[in-house]
């Protein structure tokens, strides 16, 4: 026994002593298909010397618990595997994976360019956060492809691509916008969240920077908020851990946990969501009531044909727009008469969801005025579904042939 073991043996004869610094075993080799939780904050070391304060595990592999412990080190190792990555950060939530990208990789005086039909909360982060930190900040039409050149300065650091984008989705032709931006030695970084991160590879694509919102499909329950941030690019990686030690971002290993859990239910659940979704895509389109249906596998959607170039699958988000003669009322209420679609954000669970939305300050070409329901599919009977926005359909008032 080491001597310092012996002499800290001497001073565990008082019962209050003991509650602290116990000697009690369990016995080894407990094995289980079952990630453990690891919760904690101070990580011990073996000697004083040994002791690091640093975020890289490759340089150390534990020294704080902000950091990750084994639990949410597993899980974005997972992540990091499953998107054909390096590496993976974790963080809080999907906005907070945006923010740390946009703090790591800009600095005042750098342009970004973000997709009009960017994720809202993402462009409101631009115009608000980084526009008062003196980041120059752009949109772009989605589907202009290798045309993004005509928005390129000497100053672009940064191209936001979301495909396809949130509410209208458009499936951009990221190739073609990661080969442009390349060139002229911008970074390309992808909200890959509606593809789950095994529909679209988006390293294949010429990505530098892949994020995912995990509170969505991985973990499938809605009952958890995590975000992804995964790169092969090893200066990046270098960028975006200093960035989150220094922002302290730091995630549950509860969380982690349940997202580990969801991993392993993701394939039946995604091919259960895609085939129902595409369904209820197909019959909404039939319906005379509907004046677009914005699908990625439907050919009403911009982009589809890019969406069969370079994806393998879809998932449950879709819109649709009611004709010209319908109004915000007519929606409200549409979307009230539902009794299988509760009413909320956020989408990827098990559960339908369903609502009305208008265009925001990003998106000066919506077309779609305030006719347009998003909705989200998840694992309930598909004619049960149907059945009930068949109800809805059919309580919409009559206001005439219009279009």
């Amino acid at each position: 026994m080491p001597i310092y073991a012996e002499a800290r043996d001497n001073l565990l004869s008082n019962w209050k002593t003991k509650l602290i610094h116990s000697q009690a075993n369990v016995p080894q080799g407990f094995r289980s298909l079952v990630t453990p939780v690891f919760r904690g904050s101070t990580t011990l070391f073996e000697r004083a010397a040994d002791a690091v304060d640093h975020w890289d595990h490759d340089e150390s592999p534990y020294s704080y618990g902000l950091y990750g412990t084994p639990t949410a080190l597993e899980l974005a190792a997972r992540i990091a595997e499953l998107e054909h990555g390096k590496k993976t950060f974790l963080t809080p939530g999907g906005q907070s994976a945006i923010s740390l990208i946009n703090l790591a990789l800009l600095k005042a005086g750098d342009h970004v360019l973000l997709p009009e039909s960017v994720y809202g909360p993402n462009a409101n982060f631009a115009a608000e956060m980084l526009g008062k930190f003196g980041v120059d900040v752009q949109t772009y039409t989605p589907t202009v492809g290798e045309g993004i050149s005509a928005d390129l300065r000497a100053n672009t650091r940064l191209i936001w691509c979301e495909s396809p984008g949130s509410v209208t989705m458009e499936v951009q032709d990221v190739r073609a916008i990661a080969e442009v931006a390349h060139r002229a030695g911008a970074l390309v970084v992808l909200d890959n969240t509606y593809s789950a991160g095994v529909y679209f590879d988006a390293f294949a694509h010429g990505v530098d920077v892949s994020m995912q919102a995990l509170t969505k499909y991985i973990g499938g329950h809605s009952d958890l908020l995590l975000g992804s941030v995964t790169t092969n690019d090893h200066a990046v990686y270098k960028s975006l851990g200093a960035a989150s030690q220094q922002l302290g971002l730091t995630v549950s290993p509860d969380d982690c946990a349940l997202a580990l859990r969801g991993m392993q239910t993701l394939a039946v659940r995604l091919a259960a969501i895609q085939s129902a979704a595409i369904r209820i895509a197909k019959w909404i389109a039939a319906r005379p009531e509907v004046e677009i249906v914005l699908h990625p596998a439907l050919p009403s959607c911009p982009g589809h044909d890019l969406w069969l170039r370079d994806f393998t699958g879809s998932t449950g988000v879709f819109s649709f727009v009611l004709k010209k003669r319908y109004r915000r009322q007519d929606v409200v209420d549409f979307i009230d008469r539902l009794r299988l679609f509760p009413v909320g954000y956020s989408w990827g669970g098990v559960t339908s969801l369903a609502v009305p939305w208008t265009a925001g300050a990003h998106r000066p070409n919506w077309a779609y005025g305030e006719r347009l329901i998003r909705l989200h599919i998840g694992l309930e009977e598909i004619d049960d579904l149907l059945a009930d926005l068949t109800r809805s359909f059919e309580a919409l008032p009559a206001y005439g042939p219009g279009a």
